[in-house]
């Protein structure tokens, strides 16, 4: 995939668009609207968190309320690449990488969020993460780039689009973690057959 990769800059990740993140006036209004860009810009960053918090406790129901019902998902490993569209196909999708057999733990930080109008917004993430897939005692670690559209409706963010690609991946195998806790073997989707 080395060869097909994309230049991660500003604008491919859409960050060269966006209001200015500016108060103009000292009139209340000004104030205001400046105010709500901040609101903004923090439910956005709440909605992010809860995304990872949801797909590494497997609690998809939660996980399905953060997406717009047209999502556009594209993610880019070194291994592979996965592209779906709609929220009812992302949850089919994504049910069973969260299982018992896997142990899931995803970071998202240093967010870059641009408000493009009251209702659309853009968002860069940099995602440090850990995967175990007990039943195959692999292991894929690494770091990638998020980069999210965002939509307002009814007075909730949601995600629109979200797209990844990987920084760097390392995959190993033969790698069992000895686990004093294990919350997916709980929680997780049971795998079929």
């Amino acid at each position: 995939m080395t060869e097909q990769r994309q230049k991660l800059d500003r604008q491919t990740l859409g960050l060269d668009q966006g209001l200015p993140l500016e108060v103009t006036g000292n009139d209340p209004q000004s104030l205001q609207q400046g105010i709500q860009m901040l609101m903004d810009i923090e439910a956005i960053k709440q909605l992010k968190h809860a995304y990872f918090r949801c797909i590494d406790t497997a609690n998809l129901e939660e996980l399905g309320t953060l997406f717009h019902q047209d999502v556009l998902v594209h993610f880019v490993g070194g291994t592979y690449e996965w592209t779906v569209n709609g929220r009812k196909d992302y949850l089919a999708n994504i049910q069973y990488a969260f299982n018992k057999a896997s142990v899931g733990h995803h970071n998202g930080h240093q967010p870059e969020i641009r408000l493009l109008s009251e209702t659309e917004a853009v968002g860069v993430w940099y995602l440090a993460d850990n995967m175990w897939l007990l039943n195959h005692n692999a292991k894929t670690y690494g770091t990638a780039l998020y980069w999210d559209r965002y939509v307002k409706e009814d007075g909730r963010w949601l995600i629109r689009e979200t797209r990844y690609e990987r920084l760097y991946e390392i995959n190993e195998t033969g790698h069992e973690p000895k686990l004093s806790s294990h919350y997916l073997a709980v929680h997780g989707t049971e795998l079929p057959g």
